[in-house]
Formats: C-alpha cells, structure tokens, sequence
C-alpha cells in the first residue's frame, strides 16, 4: 500500500469550498481560551463542510499566527464570526429554528451514540471553556444537551477532541439522510 502524495488527494480551493453544500451544522466556542484548540475546531470544520462557527466571548479570533499553526489555513475557507455575547446569539439563532445543544455533561444529557439527526434541520452545537465548560445560562437556553459517553478515569475530552468527535459523529448520520437506503 502506497501513501498518497497531496497533490494526488484532489483537495478543492477555498473559493470551491465556499460555493459547496454545506453540512447544516453551526459550532458555538464560548470562552474558549486555547488558540491552538480555536484553530484546530477550524480545521475540522473545514474537513467536513460545517456551515459556520461563532467566536463568543473571550474566545481569540483570526487572524492569529497561533491559530493558523493548527488551522493551516481554514480560517480562510470557514465561514466565521465574533459575539461578545453568546445569549444574544443564542436568542437569533432560536429565532431562525437553528436546534442548539449544549455539549456538556448534564442531568437528562442524550449520550452522543443515541443522538438522532433529523433531516432537513440545522443545528448550533455549543462547546464552552476548557475549564468551566458551557455555562449553565447557555445549558438553560438550548433545547438539548449531548454527552460523550467516557468510560476511563478522566471525565473530560480537551475541547479540539470533543469537537472532532462531534462533528464527525454529526456529518456520518447527516451523511446517511441524504443517501437512499437500498
């Protein structure tokens, strides 16, 4: 078996990317303190078409060179923007019937194997501090809390984690909606 070389990976340009289908899935990072965490939420998003990511709070925004280290460029080709406030996204999103989910462990969380995508709908998943994780306000005002069943000693996924698993999870069963069954 031979590695492929990256000029044989068929890889788009940004300007390709952009006019694309996107996956219906917006990423929420609120208060996300690592920038190398910030750029690699990035370039996940990139890998599997996600609609757009918010920056709320403390969270850094490009360009930075500490992003770009692990985005490597998706910045560029992600559609992305900046709130101070998240309630106030959150409230235009519920507004536009985008389905938010909190991404935390909590009281009736659904485990992330059990989450089902419905087609046709978009969702806003929110990931908060790699401390402090998503606030309780921002839990309050989603419609749904996913956890990432864990089954070791440590009870916490580094945030570029949890979002790879997320996303991936996400676009494998919206992936399977748009395929018709045989």
């Amino acid at each position: 078996m031979r590695k492929l070389r990256n000029d044989e990976l068929g890889r788009i340009d940004v300007a390709a990317f952009r006019d694309m289908p996107k996956t219906p899935l917006i990423i929420i990072l609120d208060d996300v303190r690592s920038l190398h965490n910030i750029g690699s939420v990035f370039r996940t998003s990139d890998a599997f078409l996600i609609e757009k990511i918010y920056l709320c709070g403390i969270t850094a925004t490009p360009p930075h060179k500490d992003i770009h280290k692990t985005a490597l460029g998706a910045t560029e080709s992600v559609a992305w923007e900046y709130r101070a406030d998240i309630m106030g996204l959150v409230s235009e999103l519920k507004e536009r019937d985008v389905s938010l989910v909190a991404i935390e462990q909590a009281v009736d969380a659904v485990p992330l194997n059990a989450f089902n995508v419905r087609s046709g709908q978009t969702y806003a998943m929110i990931f908060g501090n790699e401390v402090k994780g998503v606030s309780q306000a921002v839990v309050d005002a989603c419609g749904s809390v996913i956890e990432i069943p864990q089954y070791g000693t440590k009870h916490s996924l580094n945030i570029s984690v949890s979002a790879g698993v997320v996303i991936w999870d996400f676009w494998s069963k919206s992936e399977r909606l748009q395929k018709p069954s045989k």
